[in-house]
């Protein structure tokens, strides 16, 4: 044996075990458990699935209303349990707030963009929607606070399309969410230039629906990896392959 081969195998003796690189799920280029979500370093934990739940409830419940269920017409709801513990908006708004910091922390522009903007469009709405806020009682017109909530709605419907052309590197099963998300805010937006034709606001409400559990398989199938579930999620990866 070479000095140089026992120096090594003296200084593995004092430090005792090398150390072993480990590969967090979604979080390394050679790793494909998370074929739904861009391949980012991370050194915490996706924060994508909580983000697109969190969404999708929120969406689901609104968009119910949208269509009228049960009678059920008024979006207060959403907002108006505001002062309770168990918000939807809280966690709609809120929580995607915060999975957009994280995505900031790992490295995912996109999804800090996505999840930080439509977090900030809950806690917007709630708040435009909300009596309480003063924002609906500002307007002595109610069709000039509809229009103006249809200027709002057209915004969105602006920047999901900008979202929707980002995704198409990720995979079908997102690309899909921002398309019938883009749909939805464009027949709301609508919807709010013509009272007269509430089946434009219902036809929001199902592509809402639509685009709730599209969000809810997509969080899914980050969820069901490869290392946590004994299935996965099929979602057509859209990545580049080099």
């Amino acid at each position: 044996m070479s000095s140089d081969s026992a120096n090594s195998a003296q200084d593995v003796e004092k430090q005792g075990a090398p150390l072993h690189n480990s590969v967090t799920p979604g979080g390394h280029t050679i790793d494909a458990s998370q074929p739904a979500f861009p391949v980012y370093h991370r050194k915490f934990a996706n924060p994508a699935p909580l983000g697109l739940s969190a969404f999708a409830l929120t969406t689901f419940v609104l968009s119910l209303i949208n269509v009228k269920t049960h009678g059920v017409t008024t979006p207060n709801i959403v907002a108006g349990l505001a002062r309770a513990a168990f918000e939807l908006v809280f966690y709609g708004g809120l929580c995607q707030l915060l999975a957009g910091m994280w995505e900031f922390a790992v490295g995912n522009t996109f999804g800090a963009t996505a999840f930080s903007s439509y977090g900030g469009f809950w806690l917007s709405y709630a708040i435009i929607i909300s009596p309480w806020s003063g924002v609906g009682a500002a307007y002595t017109d109610k069709v000039e606070f509809e229009h103006a909530v249809g200027f709002y709605l057209f915004g969105w419907f602006i920047f999901t399309f900008i979202m929707l052309v980002a995704s198409h590197r990720s995979s079908v099963a997102l690309v899909g969410v921002f398309f019938f998300l883009d749909i939805t805010f464009l027949l709301l937006a609508i919807a709010t230039f013509v009272p007269s034709m509430p089946a434009i606001n219902v036809a929001g409400g199902v592509f809402g629906l639509i685009t709730a559990f599209n969000a809810w398989y997509v969080a899914a199938a980050g969820l069901l990896t490869p290392d946590t579930s004994f299935f996965v999620l099929p979602v057509g990866s859209m990545a580049r392959q080099d």
